[in-house]
């Protein structure tokens, strides 16, 4: 059942490497040539034979499906991480590296058939209008029904972010009663830092999502609000960090390495080398640093964590990384398309390239990551193992190329997250939804809670919300009547996790998060 369920979520998390990491070729612009249009002449037979389907196969068939077959197929024999990407994918991909989109600013969660508002993103237009947590959403300019339908999450999200009209009327149920309420969609903000706080009175923690067009901005800001509450020692965390703008690593690693001394270079067959240093006074380039990374650190997450373990500038904690060490670049095609094409690879400051083979199909390429996640609670051959080309440090150290980066100290899988019921609870969101129920019928004296410490004084979970939670497991078809202690204290942990993002949102989650994180523990072991 575990393997199932890992399974389910591959698609998403290779997607995200693979949109947000294509991004890392920007950058090449001016070393390659422009990245217009690709309307030279062809004398294949390929375009002939895609116009006679158009008009002559017997059934309609769309000249997007045509164009998206074609090119992924042809894609797909070169690497697997260029691709076609049709008008709405692109759109979607460029919204998230402008860290913004056109909404409402709302987050929610499907229970039944109803969309409940579960956060407010500050600032957006819903929060500003006067939405709350805990409304239902029923319909969007009166026509449009948002609950009562099975819409997917996808469903509703794609019909509150791509009206034509600016205005927008929306109705709601609050307390049972039914309300209207109109106002203009807007920015909505996509942050690349989830959270910034200090560890202890020394150590800062830092988690950054993405390299996007402000992550460095954003990065800048948080580092000087830690430095100001006393920070000499920083956890940077990387896990779960797709990738993005490689420029936007860069000046990160910047920040932390002095002496002109190399970040990463890169080079392809029609590339030529082009190299990336250190040119500036960094934030931090003294105090002691650790880097947690995970199979999901990809791309300018390797470049970033790479460059750093390369220097002895950082102890890398976690489990190897993805290993996505080639370049893309976009160019645009005709009708609102455009391809991400690899052109080059990039290389460590030692001369690593972490990507992994990727000699055989897709399926089987994305499908690697859950192998490792399904064998390391066993044994540490998966993370820990030592592969491929030997380097070393300055300091001494080994580090290896090919097969992504390997951390210094190896955190696993804990076996408990991967347990039946566990992964099924989480997987169906039943604790996401009993947490958020909750929070709703304690929401008076929840909301007098100031900061997510005090959640801990608050909220000691007896055995009537374990029963409840049951209970609710029980209607999803969960059955927890074979939870060890172990696994019991794992989800109570996560119900009070879940339960500071409803109060704080993400700075919350994490926060709370890292009294039971063992990689964090680690971290402050090293830091001592």
């Amino acid at each position: 059942m575990a393997r199932k369920k890992i399974q389910v979520w591959l698609p998403l998390l290779f997607a995200l490497v693979m949109c947000a990491g294509m991004y890392i070729g920007y950058q090449l612009r001016d070393k390659t040539g422009n990245t217009g249009s690709m309307g030279s002449r062809s004398t294949s037979a390929l375009p002939e034979l895609m116009k006679l389907i158009r008009e002559k196969y017997v059934d309609p068939v769309s000249a997007d499906s045509i164009d998206q077959l074609v090119s992924n197929e042809l894609l797909s024999h070169l690497d697997p991480h260029s691709v076609w990407l049709n008008r709405s994918a692109l759109q979607e991909a460029e919204e998230e590296m402008n860290e913004s989109f056109k909404g409402i600013g709302v987050e929610f969660q499907m229970i039944q058939d109803t969309v409940n508002v579960i956060s407010l993103i500050p600032k957006a237009p819903a929060e500003v209008a006067g939405v709350q947590v805990g409304d239902q959403l029923l319909r969007l300019n009166d026509s449009i029904q948002l609950s009562g339908k099975k819409l997917a999450v996808a469903e509703v999200r794609k019909l509150l972010r791509e009206q034509p009209a600016v205005k927008l009327k929306l109705t709601y149920l609050r307390n049972h009663q039914l309300r209207d309420i109109s106002f203009n969609r807007g920015n909505v903000p996509l942050p690349s830092v989830d959270a910034a706080f200090m560890l202890t009175p020394q150590t800062g923690y830092l988690h950054l999502n993405k390299f996007a067009n402000r992550s460095y901005e954003e990065f800048m800001q948080q580092m000087e609000g830690l430095q100001k509450k006393g920070m000499q020692q920083l956890v940077l965390d990387l896990r779960g960090n797709g990738g993005g703008l490689m420029k936007e690593a860069i000046d990160i690693a910047d920040e932390f390495l002095s002496n002109d001394k190399l970040i990463v270079y890169t080079m392809g067959e029609h590339v030529p080398r082009n190299n990336y240093f250190a040119k500036r006074d960094g934030i931090f380039e003294k105090g002691q640093l650790v880097v947690l990374i995970d199979e999901s650190s990809a791309s300018a997450s390797e470049v970033l964590a790479g460059a750093l373990q390369d220097w002895d500038r950082a102890t890398l904690i976690g489990r190897r990384s993805f290993g996505k060490g080639l370049v893309q670049q976009q160019f645009s095609l005709s009708g609102g398309t455009a391809v991400r094409l690899t052109t080059a690879r990039y290389y460590t400051p030692l001369g690593r390239n972490i990507q992994k083979p990727y000699e055989t199909d897709k399926a089987t390429y994305q499908e690697e990551i859950m192998h490792r996640i399904l064998k390391s609670p066993n044994d540490k051959e998966d993370t820990s193992y030592r592969k491929g080309k030997v380097y070393t440090t300055p300091a001494g150290h080994k580090v290896y190329g090919g097969g992504g980066i390997q951390p210094d100290m190896v955190e696993l899988w804990d076996s408990t997250e991967l347990s039946s019921a566990i992964m099924e609870l989480l997987y169906k969101n039943t604790l996401n939804i009993f947490t958020y129920q909750y929070y709703l019928q304690h929401k008076q004296a929840l909301d007098t809670l100031s900061s997510p410490k005090q959640i801990n004084t608050y909220f000691q979970p007896e055995d009537s919300f374990w029963n409840q939670l049951t209970a609710a497991a029980t209607r999803d078809r969960i059955s927890l009547s074979g939870i060890t202690p172990p696994q019991k204290k794992f989800v109570l942990q996560r119900a009070k996790m879940l339960l500071a993002r409803q109060l704080f949102r993400q700075p919350g989650y994490y926060e709370v998060g890292a009294q039971y994180d063992e990689a964090v523990r680690k971290a402050l072991e090293i830091l001592k």
